[in-house]
């Protein structure tokens, strides 16, 4: 069985429309999502002791995610607060907690069995990366927030690097993706929303179109694609079919709210109304 950890970031996504908070953030969702492929998954990560730590940890559990490198420290969970127009999503206000942590020795040797590694660029693991990358394959997500300097410095370390594109255009797409590979990637992942994808190497590019879907929500399509293209790649099948595949699955997580669903009530210590209040509309 193919088995792939993600390190880093974690939230509790807090819907003002639906009274409802949805574990999340990258590497959780990759996590969780790499589960449902069809791999043996883990999630390393630092989450509180509180309502939304214990919302996560029972997401984690019934999925069949590895939590045996979660840790739970004094502090409070990161959440976002997050509203709606249609089925975008608007980032309304955020708190990191506890969720920036540094690697132990016993997590470096922890993710050095698997097959692969899933770090994304909001999880401050940068200056970790050139040793993970040293003994293991690496997937880096930059969503949108790549400059020149940051593909140069750490696509050459990455197996697979995701990047979301900015602008509508294929030429746009096609440039961003060339820009990684001939910084080093090995294989980059272009999302483009309901344009759907692409996936470049040195010898190939394959795309693939949106799939249709009933949107509810888009929060975690993104990261059902990265997932899916990952286990495609380390599983050796066939980049045309698990591109469609990742495509359909994003669709799929495009259908109900949450990235992965699991809502709870929302239990913060924040003031959830006056946040509501202060956004109507949302």
């Amino acid at each position: 069985m193919v088995k792939i950890v993600a390190m880093g970031d974690n939230v509790v996504d807090c819907y003002l429309s639906q009274g409802l908070m949805f574990p999340g953030g990258c590497c959780l969702n990759v996590s969780v999502f790499l589960r449902r492929f069809g791999a043996s998954s883990a999630y390393v990560g630092a989450i509180g002791r509180d309502a939304a730590a214990r919302a996560i940890d029972a997401a984690l559990a019934s999925e069949g995610v590895d939590v045996s490198h979660l840790r739970h420290l004094d502090g409070p969970t990161a959440y976002c607060v997050i509203g709606h127009r249609a089925a975008d999503r608007v980032f309304v206000t955020f708190d990191l907690g506890i969720s920036m942590f540094a690697p132990s020795e016993t997590d470096f040797a922890f993710v050095s069995g698997f097959d692969a590694v899933h770090i994304g660029q909001s999880s401050g693991l940068d200056a970790h990366l050139p040793r993970i990358a040293r003994d293991q394959r690496l997937s880096y997500d930059f969503s949108d927030k790549y400059t020149g300097g940051k593909i140069a410095a750490i696509a050459p370390l990455c197996f697979l690097a995701s990047v979301s594109a900015r602008e509508d255009t294929r030429e746009h797409a096609l440039a961003l993706a060339r820009q990684v590979i001939e910084a080093g990637a090995a294989w980059c992942l272009v999302t483009r929303g309901g344009r759907g994808a692409m996936l470049a190497s040195r010898n190939a590019i394959y795309e693939t179109a949106a799939a249709r879907a009933d949107l509810v929500d888009t929060l975690g399509a993104g990261d059902t694609f990265i997932a899916r293209t990952l286990f495609g790649l380390v599983s050796g099948e066939a980049p045309a079919d698990f591109m469609a595949a990742a495509a359909s699955e994003a669709a799929r997580t495009c259908g109900y709210f949450g990235a992965i669903g699991h809502g709870t009530p929302i239990e913060l210590g924040v003031d959830i109304d006056a946040i509501r209040a202060a956004n109507p509309g949302l």
